[in-house]
């Protein structure tokens, strides 16, 4: 089986990561436009009417404005901008999320993306409210750093044209940021979590880390308790795995040219501390890796074929 996908924004930075993990692959044709034309809007209306497959990589409004272009009832999409990711009809693209999420996507016509931030915070914290151990009402901050691909041409262009010489900066110092909500949806959370996001000087990887007390959880647990929960809910998956041997260093380069995500468990026993750490690479499962593994799910395709791990 052959199915045609159309990448809308296939010169930005994630389209042209999906387009890679596309190109050579003989179970999916790609729809592509010229440059003189990939602008025209009579050509990519017909382009996303053709395709099996759309996948979306542009600005918020733009994808909204091109998920109104669809017009038949055979086009499924997959939105990697920002702009469904808590709206309604719309499944969240995260096949680790729950047990029964990858059938959902399968049978979605509208998937809407993952934010990289959000994969990563919900991988550590979902287990853990759904199997009660964190209360729904579980105050929570979550710390992040991406590398600065994260940021699109406009960033790349800033840190490797000489705009700036940070090694690692922090911002969203508002506690504003457009991820939050996806976050405390998604977790099944009441509260958004304080989060608290950084660039770094390194093209791609990130970090998350979730800093818990012990007595925030809804009973009496240790350390081994919570890295049990994490283990049970990704054993045997292929794409997030738990590592179960100490470290005493993680690194944002640790996941970085990968789809995959690592995720570890460490902390202090005697204070009651714990540190829930992601690993992942930010155009990896962060974004075009999700894509690809979503676009895979809704096609009855192998799930991690053209992927990385």
């Amino acid at each position: 089986m052959t199915v045609t996908v159309f990448i809308d924004g296939a010169v930005g930075t994630t389209g042209l990561e999906i387009r890679e993990r596309l190109e050579s692959r003989r179970d999916i044709t790609l729809v592509t436009l010229d440059e003189a034309r990939r602008k025209d809007e009579a050509a990519r209306r017909e382009a996303i009417n053709d395709a099996d497959y759309v996948v979306l990589c542009l600005p918020d409004d733009a994808a909204r404005e091109a998920v109104a272009m669809i017009a038949n009832d055979r086009t499924r999409t997959v939105d990697a901008s920002t702009a469904h990711r808590v709206a309604d009809r719309w499944t969240y693209g995260f096949a680790e999320l729950e047990p029964e999420q990858a059938g959902r996507i399968a049978g979605a016509r509208f998937v809407s993306n993952p934010g990289c931030y959000p994969t990563g915070f919900l991988a550590l914290v979902r287990p853990l409210v759904r199997a009660g151990l964190l209360g729904a009402d579980a105050l929570l901050s979550v710390n992040a750093t991406s590398g600065y691909s994260g940021g699109g041409k406009a960033m790349i262009a800033e840190f490797e044209g000489g705009e700036t010489s940070t090694a690692y900066r922090p911002y969203a110092l508002g506690l504003s940021h457009k991820h939050a909500p996806e976050m405390r949806r998604h977790a099944g959370l009441t509260h958004a979590p304080i989060f608290q996001p950084a660039v770094a000087r390194a093209y791609r990887g990130m970090v998350v880390q979730v800093p818990l007390h012990l007595a925030q959880l809804t009973r009496r647990a240790t350390l081994t308790d919570v890295a049990e929960v994490l283990a049970s809910a990704y054993d045997g998956n292929r794409v997030v795995r738990f590592a179960h041997e100490a470290t005493t260093m993680v690194r944002i380069e640790d996941d970085a040219n990968t789809d995959r995500m690592t995720l570890r468990v460490t902390g202090n026993e005697a204070s009651g501390q714990a540190l829930l750490i992601a690993t992942l690479d930010n155009l990896g499962k962060g974004a075009a890796g999700a894509a690809v593994q979503n676009l895979n799910i809704m096609a009855g395709l192998d799930p991690v074929a053209g992927l990385t791990l």
